[in-house]
C-alpha cells in the first residue's frame, strides 16, 4: 500500500503552515483530508497543493470547510486580503512581480513573504502557492 501521507507531503505541510484544524488520514487506498481553515483563500492553497500531484482524484477524499466566522481581521482591525499566486512553468519572481506588484525589482517582496517555503529566489517550482504582499 503507498504511503499517501509522504506522496502528499507538500499539501499536509502548506495546511500545517496555514493553522488547517484537522487532519490527513491514510484509510486503505484514500488520503482523507478533514478540517478547516479560516479563509476560502486558505482552502484554496491547500486544494492546489493537493492537485500538484497529477492522480490527485484516485488519492484524495477532502472535506475542507471555511470556519464560519472566517472573516481575516488584521491588527488594524480591517479585513486582510492577502493575495496568493500559483508558480507556472517559466515563471520567475520578477515576473510574478512585474505582473502584480507592477514593478519587476520587487521581486524580493514576494520572496521575504515566502521565506517560509523559498531559500532562493531563483528557485520557485511550477505548483507552489506564493503569498503576494499588498
Amino acid at each position: 500500500m503507498a504511503d499517501l501521507r509522504a506522496k502528499y507531503d507538500y499539501a499536509i505541510q502548506t495546511a500545517k503552515r496555514l493553522g488547517f484544524d484537522g487532519s490527513a488520514q491514510q484509510e486503505g487506498e484514500r488520503l482523507n483530508f478533514r478540517g478547516t481553515v479560516r479563509s476560502e483563500d486558505e482552502k484554496n492553497q491547500i486544494w492546489n497543493a493537493l492537485k500538484t500531484i497529477p492522480d490527485w482524484q484516485k488519492d484524495i477524499n477532502a472535506d475542507i470547510r471555511v470556519m464560519p466566522q472566517a472573516q481575516a481581521v488584521g491588527t488594524s482591525g480591517a479585513a486582510t486580503a492577502e493575495k496568493t499566486y500559483t508558480v507556472k512553468s517559466g515563471d520567475t519572481l520578477s515576473k510574478i512581480a512585474k505582473e502584480h506588484l507592477g514593478d519587476g525589482t520587487a521581486y524580493m517582496k514576494i520572496f521575504n513573504a515566502n521565506k517560509d517555503q523559498l531559500t532562493d529566489p531563483d528557485k520557485i517550482k511550477p505548483g507552489q502557492v506564493l503569498r503576494i504582499p499588498g
